[in-house]
This record gives structure tokens, C-alpha cells and sequence, in this order.
């Protein structure tokens, strides 16, 4: 008996001494096993765009004509596409280019709807029903559709496609972050910070915005997932980027539908890596928005 009181303690006190946010993480490992498999996966795509010069086995953008539509070999791991360059290092720098508009597009739509969403409900009256009819219009087209318009009136290129995702995205984070922000707008602390005379700035970006980071942070990593497949969609649809940069989008169009049937792996690979990636944002994403809603804690 004595052992065991002595062994739990033991235990106890080495939790105790464990770093705070490893703690969390442990915590969080233990209680969302799908989610923390989204998030090594995650983690892997990170390191793969990171280490990409230094793992990819051959130039992305080499083209070899004598070696054009190679299955999987012992050579290319998972052949070669029409030009002859091998997928496997186009897919391994391809995770860059969505990692990077991913991040930025839903990063940028998330954050101007976080406040587009806290400026209505601080303001309310005419001002919250002015931008939630704004929000609405835009909510009306869905993503693609609203991200074809966009690109259409601004052209292609990355960062016209970071900003045609981001406008789409910016509606839905506005709507979700206002509802939070409507229960804060009457705490007591925002009644003090009027009556003491901060001026409304101050109020909404230093007392308002800080208190919806959670709905911010899983409207976040919903909006990664999303802005990956709107990327692959826009490339594939040639309105994205454009070759010869290395995009699983961009690898799915042309050639690869062209030979379909004779170079089948020209597709299945760069479509699982796309399936993977926002598998992985999506567990990781529902996992997280349950961490972070008290309604949804067991």
C-alpha cells in the first residue's frame, strides 16, 4: 500500500514539475488521439516544405524527355510526369507552395473577419446591421465561385490567389468571432474601460479581440484545410499558379487527366497528398475546437 502512495506521488510530482505547455500538450495527446495524429501530420508537411532542397531527390523543374511518364521505380519512387520531371521531388516542394498559400490565405481572412466581427458587435446598431448585410452578400456565393470572381478581376499569379481565398473566408470568421464578441461587448471589464474613457480602439483590440482568440484559432485551422483544396481547386482549373512552379493542384491538370488511363500514378499521388493534408487539418482542427469550447469539454 505504502508503495503504491509513494509511486503516485512520485508521479505526481514529476507532472508537477513538467513545463506548463508540455503539460498541455501531453494533455491534449492524451484526450484527442485523432487530433494529435493531424497534428504530427501537419508537423511532417512542415518539415518536408522546410527540408525540401535537402530531400528531394531531383530538380522539380528538370525536365528529361527520354524519361517521360517513368512508373514507380527503383529511380523515381513515383515516376515521372510528361515532361519527365519526378513527382516525388515535386510533390515533396509542392507541400511549399501549399503551406504557404494555405497559411497566408487563412491567416489574412481569418484575422480581417476576427475584426470586421468584434468592430459589429462593439458598435451595434446601424454599424453591425450595415457589415452583417455586407456579410451576408458574401456569404451567399460559395467559396469557389466567390474565389473564380475574384482571381477573374485580378488575374493569377500567388498573390492574387492568397487574396481570393482570404475574401471568401473573411465573411465566415466575421460571423463566428461577432457572436463571441456580442457576449463580451456587455461584460463588466468593457462597461469599466468606457466609463474610465478609453477610447475605442483601445477597447476593441486590447480588451475585445484577445477574448475571442479561441474562436479565432479553430475558424484558423478549419480555414488552412479549406484554402489548401481551394488552392489545388484553382490550379487544376488553371486559374491558380502557373508552370512550372511545383502545385499537387497544378500536377493534377493537363497531362495528367490527358493520360489518365496510361500514367495513372500522375494523379493518384498528388491527389492522396492533397486528401492527406487536409485530412490532417481537419482532425486537428475538430480536435482543437473541442479543447477549447467549455460547451464541448467532457
Amino acid at each position: 500500500m505504502n508503495t503504491v502512495e509513494v509511486t503516485a506521488s512520485t508521479i505526481r510530482q514529476k507532472a508537477n514539475t513538467m513545463p506548463r505547455w508540455l503539460r498541455v500538450v501531453s494533455r491534449f495527446a492524451r484526450q484527442k488521439p485523432l487530433g494529435t495524429s493531424g497534428a504530427v501530420l501537419i508537423l511532417l508537411m512542415g518539415l518536408v516544405a522546410i527540408l525540401a532542397d535537402f530531400i528531394a531527390p531531383y530538380d522539380p523543374l528538370a525536365t528529361r524527355y527520354d524519361l517521360m511518364m517513368q512508373p514507380p521505380n527503383a529511380e523515381f519512387w513515383l515516376g515521372t510526369d510528361a515532361f519527365g520531371r519526378d513527382i516525388l521531388s515535386r510533390l515533396l516542394y509542392g507541400s511549399r507552395t501549399a503551406l504557404l498559400i494555405g497559411l497566408s490565405a487563412s491567416f489574412l481572412g481569418a484575422t480581417i473577419g476576427a475584426i470586421i466581427g468584434v468592430v459589429s458587435a462593439y458598435f451595434a446598431g446601424k454599424t453591425d446591421l450595415i457589415i452583417q448585410r455586407l456579410m451576408d452578400m458574401l456569404l451567399s456565393f460559395p467559396l469557389i465561385i466567390m474565389a473564380l470572381a475574384v482571381v477573374a478581376v485580378l488575374g493569377t499569379g500567388t498573390g492574387n490567389v492568397i487574396i481570393a481565398i482570404a475574401v471568401p473566408m473573411t465573411p465566415r470568421c466575421a460571423r463566428v468571432v461577432r457572436s463571441s464578441a456580442l457576449a463580451i461587448r456587455e461584460s463588466p471589464y468593457i462597461d469599466a474601460a468606457r466609463a474610465l474613457g478609453f477610447g475605442h480602439g483601445r477597447i476593441i483590440f486590447r480588451h475585445m479581440l484577445p477574448n475571442v482568440m479561441a474562436p479565432y484559432l479553430i475558424m484558423l485551422t478549419v480555414f488552412l484545410a479549406q484554402a489548401i483544396l481551394l488552392e489545388a481547386s484553382l490550379s487544376f482549373l488553371g486559374l491558380g499558379v502557373s508552370e512550372p512552379t511545383a502545385a499537387w493542384g497544378l500536377m493534377l491538370r493537363g497531362a495528367a487527366v490527358e493520360f489518365a488511363e496510361q500514367a495513372p500514378w500522375m494523379g493518384i499521388f498528388p491527389g492522396l497528398a492533397i486528401s492527406a493534408a487536409v485530412f490532417a487539418f481537419n482532425l486537428f482542427g475538430d480536435s482543437l475546437r473541442d479543447a477549447l469550447d467549455p460547451k464541448l469539454r467532457i
